[in-house]
């Protein structure tokens, strides 16, 4: 055959999608593959590993290896700038020729198993509340307050209360599961989201007189984006209520539907604004507030009924509309929330 032959090691290495890097007996660096370059740096060819490589657990396993003591399995926190990547690692010896490290991102299969734990923990302990409660009053009204028709009453107030809260929950959570396997699924029918909330505000406008919160409504005579009806109604009524229940001390709830362009978005977009002129929400909880069961007054919304959910389902309906969703927010100044959806 004419011509070079190729480096069949490096090839080899280069064709392996994890980071992958290989040490001499030395210990020093012989080769790393392109995915290894963020970790090792791309000139540490010669250098010795720790220069690159210091966790205490990871020289650890390289030395049991170069000694003989057969393949290493670690867990390895690297730490980055804006979060910490975690990896499982392979050092496997290589017959006398030094070793090789190979590098498994987990973070994502981590923080998914960290997120069920959660969810499992949250779905059990705002459950068990209102369960917890069930149970005490029920045992009372067969006991102590069997006779007293307004004990009786009162109970039965708080326990109709309860219940409504738990089948609010299970309500939300069915429907986060609903929206989280369309969520890939982009909707092509186009609907009139003005029309969608002068539906959602006239659901909600005996709500608001109770509260004493008036809405105001302004948008054009018709805009069409493609959605499904259902979903932005919901995305609707959840930032109204919110409003009304959260916002209410302003006494005045601003619905405004505009046409607008979206660089972002690819151009012609529709944003959705529903803001409030209450106590505000302080910065601190802005980026949080879409986090299941994340409440920025946890007493307080329960208290309203809230489920901690509401804001998850909005967004996560947003996302499977390929828009934006928007929290601003000034204590004492009020809140303003804004859904941008694209038009075409």
């Amino acid at each position: 055959m004419s011509g070079q032959t190729p480096d069949l090691p490096a090839a080899l290495l280069e064709g392996v999608p994890l980071p992958l890097v290989v040490l001499g007996p030395d210990a020093r660096i012989r080769r790393a593959n392109a995915p290894a370059a963020a970790l090792v740096g791309a000139d540490a060819a010669g250098r010795h590993y720790t220069t690159a490589l210091r966790q205490p657990e990871l020289v650890a396993a390289v030395e049991r290896a170069l000694a003989g003591q057969g393949a290493q399995r670690i867990r390895l926190v690297v730490t980055g700038p804006s979060r910490d990547t975690i990896y499982r690692v392979l050092v496997t010896p290589l017959a006398g020729e030094g070793v090789s490290l190979a590098f498994e991102d987990m973070s994502e299969i981590e923080q998914a198993h960290a997120m069920r734990r959660d969810f499992v923990a949250n779905v059990s302990h705002e459950l068990r509340t209102p369960l917890t409660a069930l149970l005490g009053f029920i045992e009372t009204l067969k006991g102590a307050a069997r006779d007293d028709p307004a004990a009786r009453l009162r109970f039965l107030t708080i326990m109709e209360r309860e219940a409504t809260r738990m089948n609010r929950l299970i309500a939300d959570l069915l429907s986060l599961g609903k929206v989280e396997a369309e969520e890939r699924v982009r909707p092509s029918q186009r609907v009139d989201v003005v029309g969608l909330a002068q539906g959602a505000v006239a659901t909600l406008r005996g709500v608001a007189a109770a509260g004493g919160v008036d809405l105001a409504l302004t948008a054009p005579e018709r805009v069409e984006v493609p959605a499904d009806a259902d979903q932005i109604t919901q995305v609707l009524q959840n930032l109204i209520e919110n409003a009304i229940k959260y916002g209410g001390a302003g006494k005045r709830v601003d619905i405004e539907i505009v046409r607008t362009d979206v660089a972002a978005l690819g151009g012609p977009a529709v944003r959705i604004s529903v803001t409030d002129f209450g106590e505000g929400i302080a910065a601190i909880h802005l980026p949080r507030l879409t986090e299941r069961f994340y409440r920025a007054d946890d007493h307080r919304s329960r208290e309203k009924g809230g489920t901690g959910l509401g804001l998850a389902i909005v967004k996560h309906i947003v996302q499977r509309h390929r828009g934006r969703l928007k929290i601003e927010s000034e204590k004492g100044k009020g809140s303003r929330f804004t859904v941008l959806l694209p038009a075409g």
